[in-house]
């Protein structure tokens, strides 16, 4: 009996889920500094986009708790994280929680934005566009400073867990 042949899928929100439950990302975490009080997410969209100028790009949900404050602010922060962050990583993506209470670790840095402590590495970026994409905007910002030096290794997502290279 031959094997049983599968037919591909019409496209559906399920369908890119699906999909990219096996694309393996690295974890990043957007803040913004809005109304006096900090917001941030975390994102597995972030993506290099241009050396010169140095840009990068991320995806947020216009429905997120986060997106009036991007929507309006002029800097964020973009955080790289280590594998030893996955509990941080989890306080940003859970909905209500509040993500810069203890014993989340940050500061304010340069433009205001909170910088999260013991990252790989983060930037500081001005927004020079954000650009409608579905449910969601694709955010491109300019990079305006940041620090490269923090140890460790990188903090991956993959088949909806949060997770480390294995050697």
């Amino acid at each position: 009996m031959p094997p049983e042949v599968l037919l591909p899928q019409l496209a559906s929100p399920d369908l890119l889920r699906s999909v990219f439950r096996r694309h393996a990302a690295g974890v990043a975490v957007i803040t913004a500094q809005g109304g006096g009080s900090p917001v941030g997410f975390t994102a597995t969209s972030l993506t290099s986009v241009s050396a010169e100028p140095p840009m990068v790009s991320f995806g947020i949900g216009t429905s997120a708790s986060s997106w009036p404050v991007i929507s309006e602010t002029e800097h964020v922060g973009v955080h790289i994280l280590g594998e030893h962050q996955q509990e941080l990583a989890a306080t940003f993506a859970r909905s209500g929680a509040d993500r810069f209470a203890a014993p989340t670790g940050w500061s304010e840095g340069p433009e205001g934005v909170p910088v999260l402590d013991d990252v790989l590495a983060w930037l500081v970026c001005r927004i020079v566009a954000r650009v409608p994409a579905g449910d969601h905007r694709l955010v491109l910002a300019e990079v305006v400073l940041g620090d490269p030096t923090g140890v460790g290794r990188p903090l991956l997502y993959h088949q909806g867990r949060f997770n480390g290279l294995r050697d």
